[in-house]
């Protein structure tokens, strides 16, 4: 038995902002144009493998300028193209990436 569960939903949207050193009004941003994975709770709360993804569009907004539109795309392509081993293998690639990247590399987006 594992000690985590990856998947159970814990983590709230200002906790992933201060961990992403990303103001709240962003993400929340992001999740009404529906780049974030689908909560059906009011009070929404993430996993910790809804927090990679939630990295990685930051990442895409913030370091590579992607539109929402581009963002969709590519989560989408992620997920018709790869199974889920490969698509938590691309993103802890991808997280590896950004650990690399200092505060001053990442700008947070406002509007896309």
């Amino acid at each position: 038995m594992a000690l985590l569960d990856n998947n159970k939903d814990v983590i709230p949207l200002n906790s992933i902002a201060e961990l992403l050193t990303a103001k709240v009004r962003t993400l929340k941003m992001y999740e009404d144009k529906g780049l974030f994975p689908p909560k059906n709770e009011v009070k929404k709360l993430y996993s910790i493998n809804d927090v990679k993804m939630i990295s990685f569009v930051h990442y895409l907004a913030s370091v590579h300028k992607i539109n929402a539109n581009g963002i969709k795309y590519i989560i989408e392509m992620l997920n018709n193209n790869m199974d889920e081993k490969n698509r938590e293998e691309f993103l802890t690639l991808v997280e590896e990436k950004m650990e690399k990247l200092s505060g001053v590399d990442v700008t947070d987006v406002e509007v896309m």
